[in-house]
């Protein structure tokens, strides 16, 4: 089958569940409410950060901040259940949480520069907008995997085959759905709608539950080694507190 034929074919599938969408994310009020929870959700990240997990290292505290930034309240969610030093047990679900995260952070921005630059400024026609975006999405997530190896001292080739293969699966997933979702909905949206920003928004949250399921499972095949337990780094920062006093 051709694929403007799958495409079109796509489209109608979907097109009930966009007649319900588009009006509501192209709603000003939806997004005055979406800005507020969004705000108030980095606000509630931070002030837990500065008062409660201190011991998250620098990155991933950047994670958090891009995760709550693009998914609001549900990104919250996510850092309450999985990024915290207060967790009671880690799992595998919180596991694939972190390393789903830290994948969508890079992936996020990359997806937010690309459709920007390809629709928004560039008006490009469909296909270019997709090809492009992925290609700064996947830009994006596999520089936020290589470069913390660069600095525990991989080597640059090795670091490179690490973060192909153990990143490859989980971006590809997220933004064909990301990306799909987004374009789905507003196509023809430009940088001055509403729409252009609440489809991309809501597109970017799609992709984390899509590669959910594929990180849990690169984590318990051992392909990725998933993020380390914030409740170490907390137990870690205390030991030395008391070992200082």
């Amino acid at each position: 089958m051709p694929l403007t034929q799958l495409i079109t074919q796509i489209e109608r599938a979907f097109e009930p569940v966009r007649e319900i969408l588009v009006p509501i994310l192209s709603n000003p009020a939806v997004l005055g409410m979406w800005l507020a929870l969004v705000g108030v959700s980095v606000s509630t990240l931070w002030w837990d950060i500065n008062k409660r997990n201190q011991a998250l290292p620098s990155l991933m505290k950047g994670v958090w901040t891009l995760v709550v930034l693009y998914s609001g309240p549900f990104g919250l969610t996510l850092y309450w259940y999985a990024g915290r030093t207060q967790i009671s047990q880690d799992s595998l679900w919180r596991r694939g949480v972190r390393s789903t995260a830290h994948c969508y952070s890079g992936c996020g921005a990359g997806e937010v520069v690309g459709v920007t630059l390809a629709q928004g400024v560039l008006a490009l026609a469909v296909g270019w907008v997709a090809a492009i975006t992925f290609g700064f999405a996947y830009l994006f997530g596999f520089a936020l995997t290589v470069g913390p190896l660069l600095q525990e001292g991989v080597a640059f080739r090795d670091a490179v085959a690490d973060a192909f293969y153990s990143e490859t699966p989980s971006i590809t997933i997220m933004e064909i759905v990301a990306i799909g979702a987004d374009l789905l909905l507003a196509s023809q949206a430009h940088m001055g709608d509403i729409l252009f920003w609440m489809a991309l928004a809501f597109s970017l949250s799609l992709g984390f539950i899509a590669a959910f399921p594929v990180n849990v499972a690169l984590v318990k095949f051992g392909v990725k080694e998933g993020m380390k337990n914030p409740a170490e780094m907390g137990d870690q920062t205390t030991a030395q507190v008391q070992t200082t006093d």
